[in-house]
């Protein structure tokens, strides 16, 4: 699979304009590192909207979706640095899910992200994912190299005692992410396959939206710093 591991966690949140120098400075210098540092963390991915909400969004990939209710990460949220406690409680429109990789096609990360927000039932989970298996092949999209569905766990998915993710609405959400060379790409993507008369047999999403991508971090580049 082009993504790393079997599991993800996605966050996504706004700032205040006047605490986002700070809140960069903290995702860069401290937060991403710390992260990827916990055992069965592989990278985390980071972005900034360029026709989405919330603005900032960030792709945590992990060996298995068993390390995100393990004790080392446990540890870490029970234990946040000053500039975690104060950085996390700036956060709007908090969104925080843990999700199961189900599908993965394609090869390689792009510069941009599109990413297509579906609501299922427990009656549509399997036609939906075959029709997604479908819908999910990058190799007919110019520009769209790779593509994935994430589908979350509603027992561990939304706010911690530290992060004051807005009410969880998403807890059994599914998240169609969309790697391309460039923006353009993906939103074409979304419109060819998501939206409107296109959606079929799926309904319209719940929301979608592209990113860019601002930079990423392997377990390796630590071990290499």
């Amino acid at each position: 699979m082009p993504l790393a591991g079997k599991g993800m966690l996605l966050t996504s949140m706004n700032i205040d304009a006047a605490d986002e120098p700070d809140f960069n400075r903290w995702y860069d210098r401290e937060h991403l590192e710390e992260r990827v540092a916990i055992d069965g963390f592989l990278e985390a991915r980071r972005y900034v909207a360029h026709a989405a909400n919330p603005k900032y969004l960030c792709l945590y990939s992990t060996a298995t979706l068993d390390v995100l209710d393990s004790p080392a990460y446990r540890a870490r949220l029970a234990s946040p640095t000053d500039w975690s406690r104060q950085s996390m409680a700036r956060f709007k429109d908090m969104l925080r899910v843990v999700a199961r990789i189900t599908v993965s096609n394609g090869s390689g990360r792009g510069a941009a992200l599109g990413v297509v927000r579906l609501r299922p039932t427990p009656d549509k989970a399997a036609p939906w994912r075959d029709a997604l298996q479908d819908k999910l092949a990058p190799a007919t999209r110019d520009g769209v190299i790779s593509m994935h569905l994430l589908e979350s766990e509603p027992e561990l998915s939304g706010a911690t005692a530290d992060i004051p993710a807005a009410r969880n609405d998403s807890a059994r959400d599914w998240f169609v992410l969309i790697d391309g060379t460039h923006v353009g790409a993906v939103s074409a993507a979304i419109a060819e396959r998501f939206t409107g008369p296109a959606a079929s047999p799926l309904p319209p999403p719940v929301s979608v939206g592209t990113y860019s991508l601002m930079w990423d971090l392997a377990k390796s580049d630590i071990a290499r710093g």
